[in-house]
């Protein structure tokens, strides 16, 4: 089948690290033309589009604030209400919900109940709205169940600001965090980070450095200031992820418990392309998972072309069976998820 034309509209930072121009050829060798959509100019005259690669996470947080980012959005939802045959991947009020840590913390949460058979859990967190009543907030630490140290991380999770975090090791320090935030126990795991990424109906599991062991219960050492890039990037050195003690070696995350738990989240998200942040609790060896990426850098998956490629044809190809779905019908809401491709299911 010729003519098939796939949209990307990636930041420039992102279009650069993931290389497009190469994943490009990769398509055209394949009978698929890969587009550059800008959204500043009307996206008709670029389309028709069959399949839309997008991660406009810049353009829905700024869309909160900044009006012209909220033109742009509004411009792209209606592009895509108006070509009910687009399939976009992934739908946006799905990666809506990945932006706000208070919303993907409790999805997290409630892996406990839906994967208890494969000992799969997220750490006690707390959603701190303000920081007026500190005292309420040390109160809630307690009645929730969370335990020191407390890992603290922003409630939007995109740019900069969201990777810098603090580790906080008594309710003194509590008064150094800056809400809207969420506090996070700390979970010991060995200084070993498992970041999985999802491709669709596939997954890989990278290996990656991670904040060392530290002892449970408050204590008076002083909170620290920490950017999870510099600590978990493949090539990262820090005093942060240096162990203190020589640790039995951990293992690894069970293939079959990894594979339910992107099963699980590709039916409660909706998406298609999502990293997991997972560790091994060294006491219990549990399965934690403590963060959930919107379509992340893919760094360390060399099959990671090959595996967007053929998932976007495993679209194509569903999209060609189904054929042309009439406006209106429950495939038509491209703004709401679109095409039953774009859910993962």
């Amino acid at each position: 089948m010729s003519g098939r034309r796939v949209g990307f509209c990636l930041s420039d930072k992102k279009r650069r690290r993931m290389n497009l121009d190469i994943f490009a050829e990769l398509c055209a060798g394949h009978g698929i033309e890969v587009v550059e959509i800008d959204l500043t100019q009307p996206l008709a005259p670029q389309g028709p589009f069959d399949v839309i690669v997008h991660k406009l996470s810049d353009v829905i947080v700024e869309a909160t604030h900044d009006s012209q980012s909220q033109q742009l959005l509004s411009n792209f939802q209606n592009y895509v209400s108006a070509h009910p045959s687009t399939v976009l991947l992934d739908p946006l009020p799905a990666m809506t919900r990945l932006l706000d840590r208070f919303v993907s913390y409790g999805i997290m949460s409630k892996l406990h109940y839906s994967l208890r058979d494969w000992r799969i859990c997220s750490p006690a967190y707390l959603e701190v709205h303000s920081a007026s009543d500190m005292a309420s907030i040390q109160d809630a630490v307690v009645t929730k169940g969370l335990s020191f140290p407390l890992i603290c991380k922003t409630r939007v999770a995109h740019g900069s600001l969201s990777h810098e975090m603090s580790l906080i090791f008594s309710g003194g320090s509590l008064s150094k965090i800056h809400p809207p935030c969420v506090l996070q126990s700390f979970v010991n795991h060995g200084a070993v980070l498992h970041k999985v990424f999802v491709v669709g109906d596939k997954h890989f599991c990278v290996e990656r450095p991670s904040l060392k062991n530290f002892p449970s219960g408050p204590c008076d050492k002083k909170t620290i200031f920490f950017n999870s890039h510099q600590v978990s990037k493949p090539e990262s050195s820090s005093d942060l992820t240096s162990m203190d003690e020589q640790m039995p070696c951990l293992p690894p995350p069970s293939s079959a418990a990894l594979a339910a738990l992107v099963k699980e989240l590709r039916i409660q998200l909706g998406m298609a392309l999502f990293g997991i942040d997972v560790i091994i609790n060294i006491r219990t060896h549990t399965l934690t998972v403590i963060d959930i990426n919107i379509f992340p850098g893919y760094e360390g998956v060399p099959q990671f072309f090959t595996s967007l490629l053929s998932y976007i044809q495993s679209v194509l190809d569903q999209k060609n069976s189904l054929g042309p779905k009439p406006t209106g019908s429950p495939q038509s809401t491209q703004t709401t998820g679109g095409s039953s491709a774009s859910t993962g299911q």
